[in-house]
């Protein structure tokens, strides 16, 4: 059946734009060269500053308590009993490697909870976990106890669990009046690589195979009576009992997989995939395909910047890229024209990202130095992955909470360079990406090639059992790193504001320095224009009314 392509402006995909915006990729660790397990994650959203979360490890006396915070509105929730011992977290890392990532599907709105006691919401949910769990079964079993136990606050939820040995995808949404939650886990192959971008993923698994999957005991039941699933157990649907997959939910949110997955696929494989996104068939993508190669480090963060290049869904050429074939587009995504509705298509990079990383959690080095987080502010196009392991105690500066915020501007925290940057490239994207390049490229490929040496150094340290030298040496780096590419990006804002002044593009010598005449006076800048195809719109726009002849 081919299902009625109009992209309809339904109230789960459009009116929550800020809970429909992250996008997960995730790779076990013989699908990678280096034998890590990795995550990535982008926290999409206008109303959160980039920084960097950071909890301390610590011993907790008995009836000390935890305060929950909201993660949406920073409201109070209430107070849990705090575990007697907690681990030092890093953004979304622990000091053991476990990593949790996630994205917001939302689906049936009467699940929403509508208790008015549950006091976990999803993000909340994820730092309380974090600080409490070394491994991945662990943290989904946890999960699942808190949300039981407190009640659950949010909606529609996939995870990304994974520890330096496995990862795993979890689904969750609430019950409405009901106190909880029900669930379902799924083991991602350690050949596979899985994705989710704000839809459901999980539909027909073996629920008897309890080494791979695991599920709340009241699942099947809970939408039995809710009338969601009616067939057997065996042909049970997570994604499909709690969740609608119409044309304008695949497009904005599955395309995003499949735009991962046709990377490391055949043609036929991509031509397939692309007819569910693209409301051509009903067949879903697969939950997990094995590569046609290992993922590297690189890998993962280059798909991170995805704007579906050389695709049909190609940001850089349709008419919205504008003369300087930009893949940014501003909200609303959806838009009606003569009582037609259509839509931008919606990247795995995007211009309103807080934060991102790609996590390394490796089984073949001690946990101090086997997990690293790889993160970035801003738009994960144009901005730096800087290297930040899970033994941090101290948080950079330019990362730090605090050093500004969405209305305070300073020219010190990272998130603020890499918005300057930015935004001067949106204007001039075909222009400026080469110079931004350049220097993101720079640091990067310094960042990764300094690696093996610096971790010589700590497995030195560590196997002397100096873990507090190690610490040390971790956080002096880490600050290092990011003063290191906030300053060079701070230059980099400045240099794309020289260069491009009013319209034109000053030459660059030999040196990389703007060039002048053999006085020492500048030369005048070249006029780039516009593309051919460019001005062909604007003549059909504006017929004859500019023909000179």
């Amino acid at each position: 059946m081919k299902l009625n392509r109009t992209l309809l402006l339904c109230p789960a995909v459009c009116c929550n734009l800020t809970a429909l915006a992250c996008t997960n990729f995730i790779a076990g660790r013989k699908a990678t060269t280096d034998g890590s397990v990795m995550i990535t994650y982008a926290d999409d959203s206008y109303s959160r500053f980039g920084d960097l979360f950071h909890s301390p490890r610590g011993k907790h006396a008995p009836g000390t308590m935890r305060k929950v915070i909201d993660w949406g509105d920073n409201s109070p929730r209430g107070e849990i009993p705090q575990a007697s011992e907690t681990y030092n977290v890093v953004g979304n890392m622990n000091e053991h490697q476990l990593v949790i990532g996630e994205t917001t599907w939302t689906g049936h709105k009467e699940l929403a909870d509508t208790t008015g006691v549950s006091m976990l919401d999803y993000g909340s949910l994820i730092y309380i976990t974090l600080e409490r769990c070394k491994t991945a079964r662990e943290a989904i079993q946890t999960m699942a106890d808190l949300v039981k136990k407190y009640g659950y606050a949010s909606t529609g939820e996939t995870f990304s669990i994974a520890d330096k040995n496995e990862a795993w995808i979890m689904e969750m949404i609430g019950k409405g009046a009901e106190k909880g939650a029900v669930w379902i886990a799924v083991r991602v192959p350690d050949d596979a690589i899985c994705a989710h971008a704000n839809e459901p993923r999980i539909r027909k698994v073996d629920l008897n195979d309890t080494e791979n999957v695991m599920y709340a005991k009241d699942l099947i039941p809970f939408a039995r009576r809710r009338g969601y699933f009616s067939g057997k157990d065996e042909d049970f649907s997570f994604a499909d009992a709690f969740d609608k997959h119409d044309a304008a939910k695949r497009r904005a949110c599955d395309a995003r997989v499949w735009s991962f997955f046709r990377h490391f696929a055949s043609p036929e494989e991509d031509k397939a995939w692309f007819e569910w996104v693209n409301a051509d068939s009903d067949e879903p993508m697969p939950l997990f395909i094995v590569p046609d190669r290992k993922l590297s480090l690189r890998d993962m963060q280059d798909r991170m910047r995805d704007h579906y290049e050389n695709s049909p869904y190609d940001m850089t050429s349709d008419p919205g890229a504008g003369p300087y074939k930009s893949p940014q587009r501003d909200r609303p995504m959806r838009y009606e024209v003569d009582g037609k509705k259509y839509t931008h298509e919606r990247p795995v990079a995007t211009q309103q990202t807080a934060w991102h990383f790609v996590s390394q959690s490796r089984a073949d080095l001690p946990d101090p130095i086997g997990g690293v987080i790889w993160f970035g502010t801003d738009d994960a196009n144009t901005s730096v992955y800087m290297p930040f392991y899970c033994s941090m105690t101290e948080v950079p500066e330019e990362v730090r909470p605090g050093n500004g915020d969405l209305y305070t501007f300073t020219p010190k925290a990272n998130f603020w360079v890499n918005n300057w940057v930015a935004n001067q490239a949106y204007g001039k994207y075909d222009l400026m990406i080469g110079d931004i390049r350049k220097v993101q490229g720079a640091l990067e490929d310094k960042f990764t090639a300094s690696r093996p040496q610096f971790e010589e150094e700590l497995l030195t340290l560590y196997r002397n059992g100096d873990i507090q030298g190690l610490e040390a040496r971790v956080n002096a780096e880490g600050a290092s790193i990011a003063g290191e590419a906030t300053d060079a990006y701070r230059d980099l804002a400045i240099f794309l504001l020289v260069k491009y002044l009013d319209g034109g593009r000053k030459k660059i010598d030999e040196n990389g320095d703007f060039a002048r005449n053999p006085h020492g006076k500048p030369l005048t800048p070249e006029s780039p224009g516009f593309s051919e195809d460019f001005y062909r719109l604007i003549i059909e726009k504006t017929g004859d009314r500019l023909l000179l002849e």
